[in-house]
């Protein structure tokens, strides 16, 4: 089956609420080679005027992940996930992610191409406060790698 380009424009419903944990910064922060001390220490997040530490800004992919796992699991999507490559991942933050916020995500497929013999599925997945307010919005492109 190959992808279905219909899916441009389609969209999922908001993902249950993430809690960012504090530990869960840290390790994330710990496992990309993160040195800034307001991912790994309280007081140095509040003296930068933060509430608690920071994340990293590709943490915003743990949150995403759950809405890309929406589009993975669509079998109208036609998408095979032992032949998708990651092909491009950007973000727009609003604000940064911190330790006590609880996220949800809105997951929208921008745009499905064919480009020899291989589809490639932009996402943008849009990341939001409990209010509602704009965090990040993270875009990823999946490559889905065409038969041999």
């Amino acid at each position: 089956m190959s992808v279905n380009p219909d899916l441009a424009g389609r969209s999922y419903p908001a993902t249950s609420p993430y809690l960012v944990g504090r530990e869960k910064v840290r390790e994330f922060a710990r496992a990309v080679l993160s040195a800034d001390p307001t991912s790994h220490d309280v007081e140095a997040a509040r003296a930068a005027g933060f509430d608690d530490v920071v994340a990293p800004p590709t943490f915003a992919v743990v949150v995403q992940e759950h809405a890309l796992a929406q589009l993975l699991a669509d079998d109208d999507a036609g998408i095979d996930f032992s032949r998708v490559v990651h092909g491009d991942q950007r973000f727009s933050f609003t604000r940064p992610i911190v330790a006590g916020d609880e996220l949800t995500a809105t997951l929208t497929v921008v745009s499905v191409k064919t480009l020899a013999g291989n589809s490639m599925v932009t996402a943008d997945t849009v990341v939001t406060d409990p209010s509602g307010a704009h965090v990040v919005t993270a875009t990823s492109t999946l490559v889905v790698r065409g038969e041999a």
